[in-house]
């Protein structure tokens, strides 16, 4: 599993329209950890746990997390198959 981005993370709230507190119930994670998640643009400063609950979290509610592949990182949601 590729490490995802804060950058990553605060786009994928926004798509799914979570506050930080939804996405810290989702992941079972803390607020502040959310908070420190994203506040940096590159790789996360939390535990590597705790970013992939997030991630988790994320890809259960249907969020693809897209690595760089020239046009840099990023999320969609998942293609409903």
């Amino acid at each position: 599993m590729k490490k995802i981005t804060g950058a990553q993370i605060r786009a994928a709230r926004a798509l799914r329209r979570w506050t930080a507190e939804e996405l810290a119930g989702h992941a079972s994670v803390g607020l502040s950890t959310i908070r420190r998640a994203e506040s940096e643009d590159g790789v996360p400063p939390i535990t590597a746990a705790n970013l992939k609950v997030i991630q988790m979290a994320f890809e259960a509610a249907g969020i693809e997390f897209i690595e760089a592949n020239g046009g840099g990182v990023g999320v969609r949601f998942k293609n409903p198959t």
